[in-house]
């Protein structure tokens, strides 16, 4: 047996090489800069060129009722989100690559360390099973996660530990500080707004339970609610003070069927969600398996009731996340809007928390079965970490042929683009056929298209004339922006929705039909097409030149509005 000093010096020695190994991790965003390969759906394709846009407008803190004109001839200013974001001012104060890997840092540093402290003073305590804790927190800071979510998913346990700590009555400054800083570096709508009222629930188990009321912890939890509300007061002065219909008002959730919506729950529980995606599906679910069914067989459920709580909540949550879509809802959300305007769904953004939780309490478990068992476990810990290594952006994007970031955005073609031009930037609009918009927007052009999922509907109505004879062509399309249209893209029947044509493309549009006479009347000028267009003519569309460039993944085909 080791002696505690032994434990407690292996633990310090672990944690050093995992922190190593945590630099290494993010060590290829910082050397190969720009040449960077990672996320474009929901990252490269929207926020990063919002933030540039944000930053280059000056509205960083502008009006309550301003509006962006770069896009959409003046997107609403609360559709950018809070000025008290730290990652808007990442991207305001540096280049957007740097920005970016800092965010990164940051998240899977105190990732890190808040899975740690949780699991380490209130999950998986004892000095035997430090491996566990270590390498489990490991694991969970290289998770792939949504960039602009920030701490959203990977601040839960930091919070989590503050909270836990202030609810058994040991709360220090520490715990205070983290609940006051969390919400700038994090977003209340996609993580903290389901996470709060997870910690409302455990508050008000107590209530009944105790018959106690806690009202420091009911003040915590009071507390970061309050810090929220204020750093989103954009997002509060939308909901309460509605200035007319948006986008998200024509939003159709609900169209699953019973059927569909059981196999989407088993989906959702063994390979998760894009923008919370945790790789559990080859060690963590034989792991928590293993473990329910050992405690099945031992009827050890009185001893292990956390395990079995955070099983069952894991179920629930994707049987939640699925049955949110089913048909049934639809009366009720066409009665209630809020229930279409805020996605209840992602209560599932628990899920990293609660996934990496099992995986810690459930190797714990098995650790105490005996030797056997501990070498399941290690072997466990080591495979889960490999599976995140072989997740790397930069591994994984380069695997797949994904654009770099400097490939993606193209700034000296389009630079190039604009000297032909040869016009002051907002003195035009443009539009995009086969690229998506927030190339053109990252690039500084005003664009009539765009990725946004709240403005004005009065927009996507005019919009949608232009491109009405392309979607009557493609029901699919036609559901898609009709029941959705948070891309409000010049959609092109032939090329279905697919925005990203590269150069060695050999696709070419035949039969297109948009509405020039629309396009010009909204100021549109210019498009940007990655595919050329065979009967350009025929939609008054003049064609001035193709412009490649040895740093560009595109060949953009310049045509005229006349």
């Amino acid at each position: 047996m080791f002696s505690l000093e032994n434990k407690i010096s292996n633990e310090r020695k672990h944690l050093f090489f995992a922190w190593v190994l945590l630099v290494i991790y993010i060590l290829p965003m910082f050397i190969l800069g720009e040449n960077s390969h990672f996320r474009i759906h929901d990252n490269m394709d929207s926020n990063i060129a919002w933030y540039k846009v944000l930053a280059e407008s000056g509205q960083i803190f502008g009006p309550i009722n301003g509006t962006i004109p770069q896009i959409i001839n003046g997107l609403p200013r609360n559709a950018l989100g809070t000025g008290f974001s730290g990652i808007v001012w990442l991207h305001a104060l540096l280049p957007s690559m740097l920005a970016y890997s800092l965010s990164q840092t940051i998240t899977r540093v105190f990732a890190f360390i808040g899975m740690y402290l949780l699991l380490k003073d209130h999950f998986v305590k004892s000095n035997d099973t430090y491996l566990i804790r270590v390498w489990v927190s490991l694991a969970f800071a290289l998770t792939p996660f949504w960039p602009s979510g920030m701490l959203s998913t990977l601040g839960q346990p930091l919070a989590l530990w503050a909270f836990l700590n202030i609810r058994k009555g040991k709360s220090s400054w520490k715990d205070w500080v983290t609940l006051l800083l969390i919400p700038f570096y994090s977003s209340f709508v996609l993580g903290f707004f389901f996470f709060l009222f997870f910690i409302g629930i455990i508050w008000l188990r107590d209530l009944i339970v105790t018959r106690r009321w806690n009202i420091v912890f009911l003040g915590s939890i009071a507390f970061m609610t309050c810090i929220f509300l204020l750093t989103e007061y954009r997002l509060v002065y939308s909901l309460i003070f509605n200035t007319g219909p948006t986008s998200r008002d024509e939003y159709l959730s609900s169209t699953l069927t019973f059927w569909h919506c059981i196999r989407l729950s088993i989906k959702n529980y063994f390979l998760g969600h894009t923008h919370v995606m945790t790789l559990h599906t080859l060690v963590i679910v034989p792991i928590s398996f293993l473990a329910i069914w050992k405690i099945i067989k031992l009827k050890t459920w009185q001893n292990e009731k956390q395990f079995v709580y955070l099983f069952i909540l894991n179920i629930l949550l994707s049987i939640w996340y699925a049955f949110w879509f089913y048909t049934g809802w639809e009366p009720l959300k066409e009665k209630i809007s809020l229930l279409n305007t805020f996605n209840f769904a992602r209560f599932h953004f628990l899920r990293p928390l609660i996934i990496y939780l099992i995986f810690a309490v459930g190797s714990s478990i098995l650790w105490g079965l005996g030797k056997k068992w501990r070498i399941i476990v290690k072997v466990g810990l080591i495979l889960q970490v490999l599976v995140m290594f072989g997740a790397n952006p930069e591994v994984y994007y380069r695997i797949f042929k994904e654009p770099s970031f400097k490939q993606f955005y193209a700034v000296h073609q389009f630079n190039e683009i604009a000297d032909y031009i040869g016009k002051p930037k907002s003195s035009y609009r443009v539009v995009s056929i086969g690229i998506h918009p927030a190339i053109a927007q990252y690039n500084g052009y005003y664009t009539l298209d765009t990725y946004n999922n709240f403005y004005p509907l009065t927009y996507k109505h005019e919009f949608r004339k232009i491109i009405s004879k392309e979607l009557d062509k493609s029901p699919t399309l036609k559901d898609y922006f009709d029941h959705w249209g948070g891309r409000c893209y010049i959609f092109v029947s032939e090329l279905g929705k697919n925005y990203d044509y590269e150069k060695n493309s050999n696709t070419v549009i035949q039969h297109l039909q948009l509405n020039t006479k629309v396009l010009k009347d909204m100021g549109g000028q210019y498009l940007f097409s990655a595919v050329p267009i065979k009967n350009a003519k025929e939609n008054n569309l003049l064609f001035l030149k193709a412009f490649e460039d040895k740093e560009s993944v595109w060949k953009i085909y310049l045509y005229k509005v006349q």
